[in-house]
């Protein structure tokens, strides 16, 4: 009461040196701040902001054009953010520095967080010696010479009996989804080279394995969407929503991962078993052989490779027929290539093609070798991949980088910069990856992004390449292919991989049909 009915002068003056102290102090702060600000910007400076996570909301469906604009003003920017930063660029040297030169700084860190449920303790997912126990042992084991036969066998087949069910389809509906179908050819395919078991995904006739097939894809896309998904998180703690559907889908995976792992093993441990062949030509089987028993440790090891050998295949194969299709004359330069590569006639049946294609005639596939890499330039099947920064860094355009940014690589805007593919950067031409005699000419790994670079670089490109090739050269020899709407746009959807949005809609016509019932 007192103190309210004071005199106010008594009041003002006994409190003047208090606020001067307090307005000196606060001064002392701004100036120190100032002088550290200008300090540390003297030693260290940050990309421009180009973006916020707000734009990249508003410009969801057409993301990844979004970026290229503004990798082309930028080359290296981030988005605004509270804390930690998002880079993004499309600068080689700060790829090379992130994927090889200063590689153990730059990992999967909040990757592995999101995709965890689905691919565990994977090589895909992981960093360290995890990572390199499973990448030593994969790398091997990609490499030796009945995993390699095995999966030519596994691929032809795969291809043969893809090109007979397009056959009896095409009869009943003009029009095919070509995306749909290879997604499930190579699946049956990925999943007869690492677990040496028939899916029969292409035909349907296996109830279990369709219910894998359908979990597997749901849980892919759910994982997928974890990344635009600001609650994912608190959905999983409460188990509802798209999280619990994501639960289910995972439960009927791992029953059917389990129970296959179970059974391999079995058939490894009874000697009566020995006599079989091919029964040690998966990766499932190798990695038994080597002593893995762990089942979660075989069930991650085989959901990576999966998911890995899945979808970047087909989805590769699928943008490369869109292309064929939107340029006839280079889809009848690989049929010309394949029948001089094989000498078949053009009554050949599907067998006789598919016999002739071995080592050999692959390695004079150059054009078509070519062609795959043209599509993987301009539609990669990871159009963005983002590294954690483990530890503060200077790239090599001198701009820093804080311990908890994210430093993404975009292949897809990559393959349209000017300044690494010429002025034609945005056009479909295989032939700027041929030399002066018509071989294909490879190049550098931190330009031509599609397969990653430095220490982590794929171990299955060549195995990927050997699958589209063997596919492309029994489909593309068996039938050509064009588009069921030419006046519909094909676009991407938005998403971890570069699948075509609504599929990808062809007419087929066997090779033996003339060219006015091609172009009619």
């Amino acid at each position: 009461m007192s103190m309210i009915m004071s005199d106010p002068h008594e009041f003002s003056s006994s409190f003047i040196p208090l606020i001067a102290a307090a307005l000196a102090l606060i001064s002392a702060i701004l100036i120190l701040g100032t002088h550290v600000r200008k300090s540390s910007q003297k030693t260290k400076k940050y990309h421009p902001f180009g973006s916020t996570h707000l734009n990249k909301i508003l410009h969801y469906n057409t993301l990844l054009d979004f970026i290229t604009e503004l990798c082309r003003k930028y080359k290296t920017y981030r988005l605004r953010s509270f804390s930690s930063s998002e880079i993004f660029t499309v600068d080689p040297a700060v790829v090379e520095h992130i994927l090889k030169t200063n590689f153990p700084n730059y990992g999967k860190g909040f990757f592995q967080n999101v995709v965890k449920d689905l691919l565990g303790d994977g090589i895909f997912a992981v960093d360290g010696e995890k990572w390199k126990h499973q990448r030593k042992v994969s790398s091997y084991e990609f490499s030796t010479k009945i995993v390699r036969d095995f999966s030519s066998v596994v691929f032809k087949n795969t291809a043969v009996k893809l090109v007979r069910i397009i056959s009896e389809a095409s009869a009943a509906n003009p029009s095919l989804d070509m995306q749909d179908f290879l997604m499930r050819a190579t699946l049956d395919s990925v999943f007869k080279v690492i677990l040496g078991i028939d899916l029969d995904g292409l035909s349907g006739t296996y109830d279990e394995g369709a219910r894998f097939t359908k979990a597997f894809d749901k849980a892919n896309a759910i994982t997928s969407f974890r990344f635009a998904d600001l609650f994912w998180k608190i959905k999983r703690f409460l188990n509802i929503g798209s999280e619990a559907e994501l639960r289910k889908n995972i439960k009927v995976i791992d029953e059917f991962v389990y129970k296959l792992i179970k059974s391999k093993k079995e058939q490894l441990n009874n000697p009566q078993n020995d006599l079989k062949p091919g029964k040690k030509e998966d990766i499932l089987s190798r990695f038994l052989e080597l002593g893995e028993t762990d089942p979660k440790y075989l069930r991650d090891i085989v959901l990576n490779f999966v998911i890995a050998g899945k979808d970047t295949t087909a989805i590769t194969i699928s943008w490369f027929f869109y292309l064929l299709c939107k340029h006839p004359e280079i889809q009848e330069k690989i049929a010309k290539e394949i029948i001089e590569a094989t000498q078949v006639s053009s009554d050949s049946s599907i067998e006789e093609l598919a016999a002739k294609v071995n080592e050999q005639t692959l390695d004079k596939m150059h054009y078509l070798h070519a062609a795959l890499s043209e599509t993987l330039r301009l539609y990669p099947p990871v159009p963005v991949d983002g590294k954690s920064v483990f530890s503060d860094d200077t790239l090599p355009d001198g701009f820093s980088v804080k311990k908890g940014d994210v430093v993404a690589f975009v292949p897809y805007a990559m393959g349209r910069m000017k300044d690494l593919w010429g002025n034609d950067a945005e056009e479909f031409r295989p032939e700027r990856w041929l030399n002066e005699n018509g071989h294909f000419r490879p190049e550098s790994p931190f330009i031509f992004t599609a397969f990653q670079g430095g220490p982590r670089i794929c171990i299955g490109k060549d195995f990927a390449y050997k699958q589209m090739k063997i596919f492309s050269m029994i489909l593309i020899g068996s039938y050509r292919f064009k588009l069921s709407d030419e006046s519909k746009p094909v676009k991407y959807k938005t998403a971890l991989t570069l699948h075509i949005d609504g599929g990808l809609h062809l007419r087929v016509f066997p090779r033996s049909r003339n060219e006015e019932t091609f172009n009619a």
